[in-house]
């Protein structure tokens, strides 16, 4: 569940030295900060020497503050000519500032020509204030940064990654004690990597002991500027601290990977493996990508809320904010698709739902930008229509043409893609150390190490999995021509949608599960219809609109793919053959110890919320790929794991021999 957060707010004393009342702590000048960083964090990990000839390095820090260990990191990277190819810090900020209050910081930086480039990045890219992790990305997504808004003690164990090097940062142990602690360094050996170090400026006896007894080897070394010693550290410890080992990259024979299905989820996961170097062939059976219910003329994208913020909920945020961060990439390396920028409206469902939501908006401390509760009249205002009640008002959700939106990703990644459209996969079989993709005829459309499902419904039986089951959702929507259409000025949701187009009003949709037909139904135009007056009321006596003959109108019959707890399937596939053999060893698992079927991975059912999974199961997938920190903490992707029937099953010994 969600916890609140107390944003940090920065002040300056009379001499200029920035200060923060919520640690009511002082902070070095930021030139001395950057100083600080390079002499202890830098040099007392080895930086930059280590992480040379490495394809990847990570960086993990137990206290964010102004950012200046990141920063200084960011620029030792740029200037080293033998860096590694990519670079991942990861941060945790129980106090984070506002943007406004780093940019008034970054600003005293504006005469130094290497870090003040970085700082007006880092302060354009910060994040909405909201619990979790965040993805950041500069330098063409070769250096990121994921910065984890919470308290430690809680996001730490959370956190999924390899660790080479660990900042050990967040003030004094007298002013944050429970960022010192005995769970803390326990915590930090579960993450580290062979040979992973520590640097922090704090030498107090309890941290070192608590450190040697985490299994790091600390020693003490030249301080400072005030502080006269610093603490350094090797990751060796004497015994086995760890039951499961931190996430390796996949051992592929060459970066090259089947994904089947370009929709997008395919198209995303495309782009995410692309900007890694990796080579694509996308099978698709249509002509070309965008075709299924990526193919619908407008798709509406916002947050869940939640009275109990669930997974659900987080995840979703989560989705939603980091897919807003990739739209704007794409935005400005200048591909368009039609997003809408004036917000979106969510009609409340009846009172008790609106009080319930406000409630939960007010106790988790949503900010404005992410969704403000509005009144019916407000409602209206903003819809520029009557509407049935009130509700919320989302500024950064919208719609947008998801069909340009996989073209736009298809474009971003360039030439890194070989296609095979208008080829249905039929079956995939295991050689060597890789996988080939066969056709219904027998041919062979693709070999690869690694194959990504991300064809919907028909993933599961094309990878052979017998648990992970899905449903299809038929969903018709119905197109208003403008002559008809209510002058909305944003979409809105509530008890199906509506979006403004160029022509008229798409709205819907139909909800029936496990129906295949793909005709258009008078029925269901109608059904929309009835919806659509629920959310604008007086729309069924608007002139010409009672006069409307359901079997006349046009519209788009798509078919989402669904699971049963609704969430979506995104990560490495379970060896269901390999837990089958060990079922009896296993029927005390936890989902990081069932077998993996090596080099498949999953990135399908995701129902209607398409545009807001797809960006963030793709990086999730890429990152499992790579062997990088992931996007989300631990127990949100274990709640998309597609092993997560698997488990359930080896649970309930149901699970046998195939």
């Amino acid at each position: 569940m969600s916890s609140k957060l107390l944003p940090a707010t920065l002040a300056f004393r009379d001499d200029g030295t920035p200060f923060s009342p919520a640690y009511d702590d002082i902070y070095h000048s930021a030139a001395g900060a950057f100083a600080q960083a390079e002499h202890v964090f830098l040099r007392g990990n080895g930086l930059p020497g280590r992480w040379h000839g490495r394809r990847s390095f990570t960086v993990v820090e137990t206290g964010f503050g102004i950012g200046g260990n990141f920063l200084a990191t960011w620029a030792a990277w740029r200037a080293d000519p033998n860096r590694c190819e990519r670079l991942a810090f990861v941060s945790i900020e129980k106090h984070p500032f506002r943007a406004q209050d780093l940019r008034s910081l970054y600003a005293r930086l504006a005469s130094d020509a290497t870090l003040s480039p970085l700082a007006a990045q880092l302060a354009e890219a910060w994040p909405m204030l909201t619990p979790g992790l965040h993805r950041l990305e500069f330098e063409d997504g070769r250096v990121t940064l994921t910065i984890a808004f919470g308290d430690a003690l809680e996001l730490l164990p959370k956190l999924c990654l390899r660790a080479d090097a660990f900042y050990l940062d967040g003030f004094s142990p007298a002013k944050n004690p429970e960022l010192w602690s005995p769970a803390v360094f326990k915590t930090l050996a579960r993450l580290a990597g062979d040979g992973a170090t520590l640097a922090t400026y704090t030498c107090a006896g309890h941290v070192r002991r608590g450190l040697d007894e985490a299994g790091f080897d600390c020693a003490k070394q030249e301080g400072f500027a005030s502080k006269r010693a610093m603490l350094v550290g090797r990751f060796a410890p004497r015994w086995r601290v760890r039951r499961h080992e931190p996430p390796l990259p996949f051992e592929a024979s060459e970066r090259h990977a089947i994904i089947v299905g370009a929709g997008l989820a395919g198209c995303a996961l495309a782009q995410r493996l692309a900007v890694r170097g990796w080579r694509i062939t996308l099978v698709e059976r249509h002509a070309r990508p965008g075709c299924e219910a990526s193919g619908n003329p407008a798709g509406v994208f916002h947050p869940l809320l939640s009275r109990d913020d669930s997974v659900a909920s987080r995840i979703t945020r989560s989705g939603f904010l980091y897919a807003l961060a990739r739209w704007a990439a794409l935005e400005r390396a200048g591909h368009a698709f039609a997003r809408s920028r004036d917000g979106l409206l969510q009609i409340a469902d009846d009172g008790e739902q609106a009080q319930a939501l406000d409630e939960a908006i007010a106790s988790f401390g949503y900010p404005h930008e992410l969704v403000q509760s509005v009144s019916a009249a407000q409602a209206r205002e903003a819809a520029g229509v009557p509407v049935a009640r009130g509700g919320w008002l989302y500024p950064r959700g919208g719609a947008l043409d998801p069909g340009a939106l996989c073209a736009a990703l298809i474009a971003s990644a360039n030439d890194a893609i070989e296609w095979r459209t208008g080829v249905e996969a039929q079956r995939i079989e295991r050689e060597h150390n890789g996988w080939s993709v066969w056709d219904a005829h027998g041919g062979v459309i693709a070999r690869a190490s690694v194959v990504a499902f991300a064809n919907a419904h028909d993933a599961a039986r094309l990878a052979g999995l017998r648990y992970a089951p899905t449903r299809i959702v038929r969903g018709q929507l119905t197109c208003l021509p403008q002559s008809v259409s209510p002058a909305l000025r944003l979409p809105i949701i509530g008890e199906g949608y509506a979006a403004p187009l160029p022509d008229g009003l798409l709205t819907g949709a139909t909800y029936d599960v496990d129906d295949a037909g793909a005709e258009l139904r008078a029925g269901s135009h109608a059904e929309n219809l009835v919806r659509l007056a629920g959310l604008l009321p007086g729309f069924d006596r608007c002139a010409g609109a009672s006069e409307l003959d359901p079997t006349r109108l046009t519209g788009r019959v798509a078919f989402r793919c669904v699971t049963s707890d609704r969430l979506p399937m995104i990560g490495s596939l379970g060896d269901e053959h390999a837990s089958a053999q060990q079922a009896d060893a296993l029927r005390g698992a936890r989902l990081p110890d069932l077998p993996r079927a090596p080099g498949l991975y999953g990135a399908f059912a995701f129902g209607s919320r398409g545009l807001v999974w797809a960006s963030l199961g793709a990086e999730l997938v890429a990152a499992q790929l790579e062997g990088e920190p992931w996007p989300m903490e631990r127990d949100l992707a274990d709640a998309l794991d597609p092993a997560r029937y698997l488990l359930r099953a080896l649970r309930q010994g149901v699970l046998r021999p195939a």
